[in-house]
């Protein structure tokens, strides 16, 4: 049996869109995770952002912490008072598994935060924290 030009040239472009349309149905059912949903904003702010990293940066006595079994372990610098904020645990491979905590420094200046709760995985570990009208951001990757 021989085929003519006609029909293999309608059986090639035939493939070719059955082949676009299975590239475009993979593509419709790919789960897509964002870092934040308010992207734009967050971009204008960024030199806020630039500024705290500078302000962590220029401290005597670094922020600093630890994983262990049951949590991590945060240590702020003892020279400051009245530290808040928030602690965010950002997972890039899955955002259901995102948390947040406030930060509740005891009287040594430290925190211990329990992640029992929490997936395992690899995690984004980002201090947002001030003390007094000076603003302060650490960021950095646990695995829990």
């Amino acid at each position: 049996m021989k085929i003519s030009w006609g029909t293999g040239i309608w059986v090639l472009y035939g493939s070719f869109v059955l082949l676009i349309l299975t590239m475009v149905g993979m593509s419709v059912v790919q789960k897509i995770d964002l870092v934040t949903d308010k992207y734009y904003e967050e971009e204008i702010q960024y030199q806020g952002k630039i500024d705290k990293i500078n302000n962590a940066k220029s401290l005597a006595a670094p922020l600093v912490w630890e994983v262990t079994e049951a949590g991590v372990k945060v240590n702020y610098p003892k020279e400051l008072q009245n530290i808040t904020g928030v602690v965010n645990f950002y997972c890039p491979s899955d955002n259901s598994k995102d948390f947040s905590v406030k930060i509740q420094p005891d009287l040594g200046n430290t925190q211990y935060i329990p992640t029992q709760n929490a997936a395992a995985g690899r995690y984004r570990i980002q201090f947002d924290w001030k003390s007094g009208e000076m603003g302060y951001w650490n960021e950095g990757i646990v695995n829990l």
